[in-house]
Parts: structure tokens; sequence; C-alpha cells
């Protein structure tokens, strides 16, 4: 046999009896229902003495009563739909009637600058011009056929011109692995090198030096003989026009 659990009763709260609270109670409703009465028994006196106004009073308080009692039913409404008596941000009442709230514009974070980024290297657009070589003296002019040799991949370049150079100015190895053998005539524009010139550098380049490739460099311009005696002996003519070229990159090498 199963035995029922009684569940324990809650005990009921008894609100206290107070005289006190009941005879102020029914003095205030004495005294309410005796203003009434006075009330309307001057009312109606009025009325039968002017019935016009009164009238025109009785409309206006049945109308101020409506609309109280209008509002009232729409405030409770109000108070059932909004819970806490808390307004959703989402939407605004408005004589009775939800406006959506204006949509919030996102607005995007700025860049933030890498602070820890190399700075851009300059690089002058601007190409190497013929002046820069044909101002240099003799000595720096070969420095500089040295220096583009070694920008671009020549090894052991060296610089041997002087007194006792036997036609070779500036010596390397090129990228390839061939013996390269330059000279360099820093002359000016109206002073072109001859066939003599490349004669006596024809003479030892290949059996002094042992050039593999052999190339006279000058900021001038060769003379007709001149270059055909240099096609014949295999020696290349690099004039003014291929010096820019070769040191702005938009030519190329002697040995190319």
């Amino acid at each position: 046999m199963v035995t029922p659990i009684r569940r324990p009763r809650t005990p009921r709260r008894r609100t206290a009896f107070s005289l006190r609270q009941l005879s102020v109670s029914f003095g205030v409703l004495a005294i309410g229902v005796t203003g009434v009465g006075l009330t309307l028994r001057k009312a109606v006196a009025a009325a039968g003495a002017h019935p016009g106004p009164a009238v025109v009073v009785g409309l206006v308080v049945i109308m101020a009563l409506a609309v109280l009692l209008h509002r009232g039913r729409r405030g409770r409404a109000a108070a059932r739909t909004a819970p806490h008596g808390r307004t959703s941000a989402a939407s605004v009442t408005v004589a009775g009637e939800p406006v959506p709230a204006p949509p919030v514009e996102e607005v995007a974070p700025s860049p933030v600058e890498d602070v820890d980024a190399p700075p851009l290297e300059y690089v002058d657009p601007r190409p190497v011009e013929l002046d820069d070589y044909a101002e240099m003296d003799a000595d720096a002019f070969e420095e500089a056929v040295a220096g583009l040799c070694e920008r671009d991949g020549c090894a052991e370049v060296q610089v041997v011109g002087g007194a006792n150079d036997l036609g070779a100015d500036v010596v390397a190895v090129a990228p390839d692995g061939r013996s390269l053998v330059i000279q360099c005539k820093r002359y000016c524009a109206d002073n072109k090198v001859g066939s003599q010139d490349l004669q006596r550098f024809g003479g030892t380049c290949f059996t002094v030096h042992g050039a593999d490739v052999a190339a006279v460099v000058t900021t001038s311009a060769f003379t007709e003989p001149a270059r055909e005696y240099a096609d014949r002996c295999g020696i290349l003519c690099f004039d003014h026009d291929d010096l820019v070229g070769w040191a702005s990159g938009t030519g190329p090498a002697p040995w190319e």
C-alpha cells in the first residue's frame, strides 16, 4: 500500500483589523458625499436660472471625462506591452504608433600607420647624363667605368691605368667568366677617338693582357677608320650614347 504524500499547507496571511482606519475611511466617504451633494444642488439651481450655459458646461465636462478615460486606457495598454516600464531602444511610441529608431551609421576605422615599416628608398628617376662623365678628369672617369663593371656583376675589378698600363685602364672578370679589358678615353665632344688610338690598344689588349673581351669606352665618338679597324680586330667601341645607355641601364654592357 502506497502512502500518499501530503504537501504542507502554506499559512494564509490575515490582515489585522484596524478600527482607526475604518473610522477614517467612513469620515472621508461622508465628507465626499456631502460635498458632491452640495455641488449638485448648486448646479441644479444654476441650471434652472441659466439653462444655456449649464448645458455648455455639462458638455465640456462630459468631453473632458471621455478624453481622460481614453488616455487612461491607452496608458494601461502601453504599460502592459512595455516590460517593467522601459521603452525599447529600437522604437519610440508617438501618438500611439511605434516609430522605428534611425539606423546607426557605422564608421570605418581609420588606417593605422605602421611605425615599424622601413622608410621608402628614394630612387632618382633621371638617367645618368653624359655631362656627369665629361666633367670628370681622366682618373675619375676610369674609376667611374670600374664602378659600372662592379655594379653589373663583374669580379676582380681593378683600375690599372697609368704611364705603363700598355693600353689597359680597367681589367675585370665578366659575369660569364671571360677576361675583360677596357681602355677609357675621356675626350671632349669635338675630339673623336681615331684609328691610331685603336691600333695601339689592339696591339696589347689580346697579346699582352690576354683579353677575351676588349672595349674602348669614350665620352666622345669614333672616327670611321677607327671603327673599321675595331671591327677587323674584334674590339668593341662604346661612344657617348653607348656609355649613357650602359650607365642608365637602358643599354647593354660592353661584354654583352
